[in-house]
């Protein structure tokens, strides 16, 4: 479930000059005329973060809104890029990921997070056990695979000297791996970042013994939104009907991936025979307790807890132009309770 943020940082570039530059020939526009049809991307792979639009549209909550909705996967540039142009009207994406579109005094690229899909970071490091990496201290002297993000190093880095240790003594290796245990289990990486519904289920099942630690228990300000459901802004605007009754079907399809996780596991294989369903089954009933935690209703964010990990970006410096507290994302597109 992993992929970088190079694509979407270049993605960021080429919009803005490419507006910038459209004088003569101008480029063809989305034909809006029926905002019944919504394409929604996806920010990898079919997983158990998808399984509430699975839902939703196996059990016809997007037909009952009257909604033709597509789900269709990310190109090369993310699922931002796509949300942004209008290619798509909602996709996933991570509110780590969003800093380019944010920072500065205007949105580089028009998007906003409308629903959580999880309300807790459940992303952190992952090791086998043998390796005794129980604490980011003890990523001293291991090698960790780094998709070489400012970001990222700089939250690795907060980890390691929060815990006492030495960052410069972690051996960053640039590595991107898809299946996290099989790496761990051929010792071709000591250490790499996961999300643990999915990398951590997988290592359970398959009976192999890990370390791990969150991210959030290190640092409160890593409790950030991790995925999310992001809109875009031009559609929100015109459209804040179609776009609340989307996400009234959502939740109807999370909410029922929570009372139902075995039967919402069927749905997401039957819908993507490639995912493997002893895993699919196995995470989504670890997910059934993460999607709504202790919020009010799924999707809910919290103005504090999305604020928090900005203000890490600022005061750090990661972003080149400071973030706004209080934009990128929104509430009011969520039902009524």
């Amino acid at each position: 479930m992993d992929k970088k943020l190079t694509a979407i940082i270049t993605a960021v570039l080429m919009m803005v000059f490419g507006l910038a530059g459209c004088g003569g020939e101008s480029a063809p526009e989305e034909d809006s005329s029926d905002s019944s049809a919504i394409t929604f991307v996806l920010d990898w792979t079919p997983n158990t973060n998808h399984t509430g639009i699975y839902a939703a549209e196996k059990l016809g909550y997007f037909d009952e809104a009257g909604l033709n909705v597509e789900i269709v996967q990310p190109p090369d540039d993310g699922a931002e890029t796509m949300v942004a142009s209008g290619q798509a009207q909602f996709g996933v994406s991570f509110q780590d990921y969003m800093v380019p579109a944010l920072a500065g005094e205007q949105k580089t690229m028009p998007i906003t997070a409308v629903a959580a899909i999880l309300q807790h970071n459940l992303s952190g490091i992952m090791s086998a056990k043998e390796k005794g990496i129980d604490r980011p201290k003890a990523m001293e002297g291991h090698s960790y695979a780094t998709w070489e993000l400012p970001i990222e190093q700089a939250i690795l880095k907060r980890c390691v000297e929060a815990d006492g240790g030495d960052f410069s003594k972690v051996e960053l290796i640039p590595e991107t791996i898809d299946d996290e245990v099989s790496a761990l289990k051929a010792d071709q990486i000591d250490s790499i970042w996961v999300y643990y519904g999915w990398a951590g289920i997988n290592a359970e099942i398959k009976d192999f013994d890990i370390n791990y630690f969150a991210f959030k228990d290190i640092d409160d300000a890593f409790d950030y939104y991790s995925p999310v459901i992001i809109a875009n802004d031009d559609f929100l605007e015109d459209n804040p009907d179609t776009a609340k009754a989307f996400l009234a079907a959502v939740s109807k399809g999370y909410e029922y991936a929570i009372e139902h996780p075995d039967e919402a596991a069927d749905i997401l294989v039957e819908a993507n025979p490639e995912v493997d369903a002893e895993l699919a089954k196995a995470s989504q009933e670890y997910l059934a307790d993460e999607y709504q935690a202790e919020a009010d209703q799924w999707g809910v964010f919290d103005a504090a807890r999305w604020n928090k990990f900005y203000q890490f970006i600022n005061d750090k410096g990661l972003s080149e132009a400071e973030i706004p507290m209080d934009t990128g994302f929104t509430n009011d597109y969520l039902p009524e309770k």
